[in-house]
């Protein structure tokens, strides 16, 4: 079976998703940084969804067009956990950035609570009593918020997303825009996070802390690395102490044996999912960088986390970070679907690439040692 997109927008909608995203970031009314994290979390989860591979095209972009409002939360509030820690600025004194232009958000607020409980992570998070308490009052915000007013351009209503429908709960993405943040999530992300980013520094009470942007990128959506390490020991018991990718036994690298790496890459999908690790010498790591592995990996890495070890993963992990399977198998698949929708290469080892050749290429393909995708 190939991999193949679902359901193919037409060229026109492809140029009107990203002038009305480009409209959408200039017209907008963005006093504070929710509709950033709106416009965040949708391209998140439609590239988080398994694949329906036994149903039409036009059934499958259904499918995906529903969002529960609950998704759309829990999303939210994993994408402002990073953003409730204090942040160390020139003058050294911690201080949680603002959100907005007024008093700190709601939602800030909730979350730096659970921080001074000794929360640490978003697993813990989704694990403490209150947890569904934090969820039905972030909810009410949202709703009240930026799931209505996302789509206010230059103060009118322009609903390219979604219809607004406040009496139901959920949103219905119109025909082929789910497959337009799937094709340009990078975009999307990317866009979202610089403004976002300028938003918060822009912010006075903000700014007086900042001093400039320094490293407030890295701060609000970096990669927590010290979380990471906790991967390490699960990893290398999995591996039986051999690099992921050479098979190769690990050899002490400084105070470590390997390093986590994001079998997607984070550069991406810039999120931390106990799924998508693997252990690796740094110099299989290093060569790799952002590039997506071969095949043969990829059926590796399929077999070690999903099918043999997802329970074990998910019980050492979870209180470190989001452990769900299904995740991070939805997003294996969509960022193979997009390197053969664009014929990207593949990394082997060292220098050495695959070349990503459709099925229906035939044995000329298999004769000439590149990799077919099934």
């Amino acid at each position: 079976m190939s991999l193949k997109l679902p359901y193919q927008a037409d060229a026109q909608l492809q140029v009107d998703f990203i002038a009305y995203l480009q409209r959408l970031l200039v017209e907008g009314d963005f006093v504070a940084t929710y509709k950033f994290a709106l416009l965040h979390a949708l391209a998140d989860i439609c590239i988080e969804r398994p694949l329906h591979s036994d149903v039409t095209a036009n059934l499958h972009d259904a499918l995906d067009s529903v969002i529960t409002i609950d998704e759309l939360v829990v999303k939210f509030i994993e994408l402002y956990w990073q953003h409730s820690l204090p942040y160390n600025g020139e003058n050294n004194s911690p201080f949680i950035l603002l959100q907005n232009s007024g008093a700190q958000s709601a939602l800030i607020q909730s979350l730096a609570v659970f921080r001074s409980q000794g929360v640490r992570t978003v697993g813990q998070l989704k694990q403490h009593a209150d947890w569904n308490k934090l969820v039905s009052k972030t909810r009410s915000t949202f709703k009240q918020g930026p799931l209505w007013r996302l789509q206010l351009l230059a103060g009118k209503e322009e609903c390219f997303y979604y219809q607004h429908d406040t009496s139901i709960k959920y949103i219905q993405l119109k025909p082929g825009i789910a497959f337009c943040f799937r094709r340009f999530y990078d975009l999307v992300v990317s866009l979202s996070r610089t403004h976002w980013t300028q938003k918060v520094s822009a912010f006075p009470a903000n700014y007086a802390a900042i001093g400039g942007y320094g490293n407030l990128s890295d701060f609000l959506f970096g990669s927590d690395r010290s979380s990471i390490i906790s991967a390490r020991p699960v990893f290398e018991e999995i591996q039986q102490g051999k690099c992921f990718y050479c098979n190769k036994p690990l050899k002490d690298e400084g105070s470590h044996k390997g390093e986590v790496d994001h079998f997607i890459p984070w550069a991406r999908y810039p999120n931390d999912l106990g799924h998508n690790f693997v252990l690796a010498h740094s110099a299989c790591n290093n060569a790799k960088r952002d590039h997506l592995a071969a095949q043969r990996h990829k059926d590796r890495w399929h077999e070690q986390n999903i099918i043999r070890n997802e329970k074990l993963i998910t019980t050492e992990l979870s209180k470190y970070f989001v452990c769900e399977s299904s995740r991070s198998e939805a997003i294996a698949a969509w960022a193979y679907q997009l390197a053969l929708q664009g014929e990207s290469s593949l990394w082997l080892t060292g220098k050495q690439f695959e070349s990503v050749i459709p099925p229906e290429s035939g044995l000329n393909a298999l004769s000439s040692g590149k990799t077919v995708i099934y």
